[in-house]
């Protein structure tokens, strides 16, 4: 499994019901469409899609997002940059975790200061400026990346929400 993988899973779960093609994931994301259908065929491997690669498993990604992603992907928050809002920094925690260090990913049109969180994939940033599921998904993601055991429990309750 790549970092890509899960960024791949997750926007295919924000696309619900939606029909989509790999051409459609690699705009989307701004990777090749080669790289789109590598990642599909380990995320099959590792029983996370079906075999059509169409439909994600989504208690099979649960269970690695739940219980391996922070082991698998772990991140070091960097230095004070401008970019994206992410994990506690997300609108929708914003509220809920008080007193807590702003965190982003790096880029140019970024709209706060705050530690540097490297990203899941280079192209997060602007492939969540247009699609607000992905963000607060991956925003989640990096909760369990960065967070304590509180955070983390309300980070997998949004995750379940938004993936079952």
């Amino acid at each position: 499994m790549r970092p890509l993988d899960i960024v791949i899973l997750l926007k295919i779960v924000s696309l619900g019901d939606s029909a989509w093609q790999y051409r459609d994931l690699s705009a989307k994301l701004c990777i090749s469409i080669s790289e789109v259908s590598e990642s599909l065929s380990r995320s099959h491997i590792a029983g996370l899609i079906d075999e059509s690669k169409k439909k994600v498993r989504v208690h099979n990604l649960m269970d690695f997002i739940e219980f391996g992603l922070s082991y698998v992907f772990p991140v070091i928050p960097g230095q004070i940059v401008t970019g994206t809002p992410t994990a506690h920094s997300h609108p929708v925690y914003k509220s809920q975790f008080t007193g807590t260090e702003d965190y982003v990913w790096r880029n140019e049109n970024g709209i706060i200061r705050g530690l540097s969180i490297e990203p899941l994939h280079k192209g997060v940033a602007n492939a969540s400026e247009v699609d607000e599921v992905l963000h607060l998904l991956l925003s989640s993601i990096d909760i369990l990346r960065v967070g304590r055991s509180r955070d983390k429990k309300v980070a997998l309750a949004q995750i379940k929400r938004l993936m079952l």
